[in-house]
This record gives structure tokens, sequence and C-alpha cells, in this order.
């Protein structure tokens, strides 16, 4: 039952014993509190914050225990709870919640993956105006009557960012994030897909502080014009949930994402449908500086000229930067092995890994891109 603990800590005595369990009933002052989960977990909260939080995570070490059946330690039980447990916000024993969360495979974004995003880069501006402030200023938003999106679209060439965009949102707003991919909608066969569809829109619709994300959006939402029967009754079946889950009460975004926008029915491109439609294109010399500067923080590095190398990867995403770290940092591990001295990566690295990775953008994919956001772009 939700309730076991409740019943079982209505007993006199300094400390329960629950299957070799011990839970405390009297609880230490705030600043011991606040050492007590510091050491636990590394995170520092307020006295205040700290008191109230010390016996819900005792309690969350009985449940978790009782679970396991055995003892699991109150560090563990802590960094369970603080991370995994908290920003639920709800009470912590609401197995139906929890188990609802778990099979959607949500999870929380750490909010510094917004910190990532170059403020140069024009979505953030976007999504900054458009989608945070009216979620995080929401007397301001009253007031002036602006009403938050709730259906978003990202479109843009493949390695864009659009996806680490969607976490970033979930991560600054500290909502849930939910990803639904056109695989799991294809676990039971394609005429299962516009009922699992269904099925999971109802799930997600009962989570609160939700960001759920779909990519590939034209595999799920293409157009009915030449489209087969099962592909125009999943793309029906979405029509009919978007309009559903627009009236919820609670609070959430829904966010899908395609590399091909053409692609999508004409009907969930008109307004009414989504709220905003917004393109995410190459990134311009900042935003490589930014991401660039991210991965090479956490590279053995050595001396590299910066400005040099973004120099001469015009053409590359996010995820082509990625990858050529990956690529950079596997050569420094080989070298070092082989050699079994200390490697440090240096603008002579790049220069010699750099024509090894072919960018994913073409001055071609830019221009059609550019005809796409004149044609489609609406926030």
């Amino acid at each position: 039952m939700i309730t076991t603990w409740v019943d079982r800590l209505k007993v006199e005595g300094k400390r329960l014993k629950v299957k070799d369990v011990e839970i405390e009933t009297n609880i230490p002052g705030e600043q011991e509190c606040v050492q007590r989960i510091f050491k636990c977990t590394g995170h520092n909260f307020e006295p205040n914050i700290a008191k109230k939080l010390w016996p819900r995570i005792l309690r969350h070490k009985w449940y978790l225990s009782e679970k396991l059946g055995r003892d699991v330690g109150i560090k563990v039980a802590s960094v369970d709870f603080i991370e995994n447990v908290e920003p639920m916000g709800e009470d912590l024993h609401d197995e139906e919640r929890i188990r609802l969360l778990r099979d959607l495979g949500a999870y929380m974004v750490d909010q510094s993956v917004w910190d990532t995003i170059s403020d140069t880069q024009p979505p953030k501006q976007i999504v900054n105006k458009r989608i945070i402030l009216p979620f995080t200023a929401t007397n301001l938003a009253l007031k002036h009557g602006v009403v938050p999106p709730r259906t978003i679209i990202f479109f843009g060439p493949p390695g864009t960012g659009k996806t680490h965009f969607v976490k970033a949102i979930a991560g600054v707003l500290q909502w849930w994030y939910i990803e639904i991919s056109p695989s799991t909608l294809l676990a039971d066969g394609e005429d299962r897909m516009g009922a699992n569809l269904k099925r999971l829109m109802e799930k997600v619709r009962n989570v609160d502080q939700s960001v759920v994300f779909i990519d590939e959006f034209e595999e799920i939402a293409a157009s009915r014009d030449q489209a087969s029967r099962v592909d125009k009754s999943i793309t029906n079946e979405f029509l009919k949930q978007v309009p559903l889950l627009k009236k919820q009460d609670t609070k959430m975004l829904l966010i899908c994402a395609t590399n091909y926008i053409q692609q999508l029915d004409a009907a969930l491109l008109r307004p009414g449908r989504f709220d905003c439609i917004i393109p995410v294109g190459g990134l311009d010399d900042q935003g490589r500086r930014t991401i660039f500067e991210y991965f090479l923080s956490s590279t053995n590095r050595g001396e590299t000229d910066v400005e040099k190398i973004i120099s001469m990867i015009p053409l590359f995403t996010p995820a082509d930067i990625e990858y050529l770290f990956q690529k950079v940092r596997q050569y420094a591990f080989e070298k070092e092995y082989a050699k079994g001295e200390d490697y440090r990566v240096t603008t002579e690295t790049f220069v010699e890994i750099i024509p090894k990775v072919r960018p994913t953008l073409t001055n071609e994919i830019i221009e059609e891109f550019e005809r796409d956001c004149d044609r489609y772009t609406r926030y």
C-alpha cells in the first residue's frame, strides 16, 4: 500500500526497526540536516529545506529497502531521492505516478544544458522569449494575456541540435523529459501504430510539468495525399490527439522535430494545431565556439588555437563537432598507449583530424533550409 510507511511509523519510541532497517523518528537540527545531506549527495540546501528533506530521505531509505529486501544504505537512498524522486514535488510513495514515469522513460535534465547553447544562436532567443519566459514569468504573462505555447515543431537539417534544444528546455524549466520514438510505436507492428500512439498520448497527458518529445516526426505525421491506409490512420490519430493535449490543465509541452518539414501533413502546419514552428539551422562562429569549448574543457588538451580551428569547420553542426572530438580523443588515446607518455591534444591534432570528418551541411542544404524558413516559420 502507498501509506504502509505511515502506518508503521505510528509507534512510540525513538527508532523503528523493520527488516533490519532503522528509521529515525527524532529529526536532528537544521544545520545537522544540511551536513548529512551534503555528505551523502554533495548537494547543499538551505537549512529549512534540509530539515524538511531529511525525514523524507529516511522514509525513502525504508521504502527502497522494503522493495529490495535489504538495507540500501543512507547514501544510496539520499542520492536516489534527491536526483530521481524529489523533482516530482508530490507524495514520495505515489507508486502509480512513479510507475507511470518509469514506463514512459521520464527523467530530469540538468539545467546546465541550456548554457551549452550559444546566446547568439537565433533559436535560443526565440525559445527563451516565446517558451521559457511565459512559463516562468507567469504573473507578467497573465497581465498581458500571453498564453504559453503547448505544441511546437522544430525543423532543420540533421545534426543541427534539435534534440539538444528540447532537452535544454526541459532542463531550464526543470520539467520531466519524455521521448517518444517512432520505433516504440512500431513495436507491435504497423497496424498497431495508431493504437500505440493513442495509448502513449493518454499516458503523457497525465504527467504534469513535462516536455514530451517526438523525433523524426515525419515518420508518424506524413502527408496523407499519397499515403497508405496505415500511414493515414496514424496521421489522423495524431490530429485527434493534439487538441486533446491542448485542453489539459497540466503544464506540458509537446515538441516534435523533423529534418523534412515539407513531408508533414498540411493540416498539422496550419495555425491551430502547432503554436510555434521554429527553425534550427547551422551555427554561427560563436555557436561553434561555445560547443567546441564545451567538449574541449573535458579533453586532455595542450595548446590549442580555438579561433583557427573554428575557421576550419564552417559547415559543422553540433553533432559534427561532437563526432570530431570522438575522433580526436581516440587518436590521443592511441598515441599515448603506443608511446607510453602523456599526449595532449593541440591545434596540430585538430588540423590532422578535421579533414577526416565530413560535415553534415552543404551550401545546397543551407539554401533549401532558408527556403523552408521563409515558408514555414511561425512563432
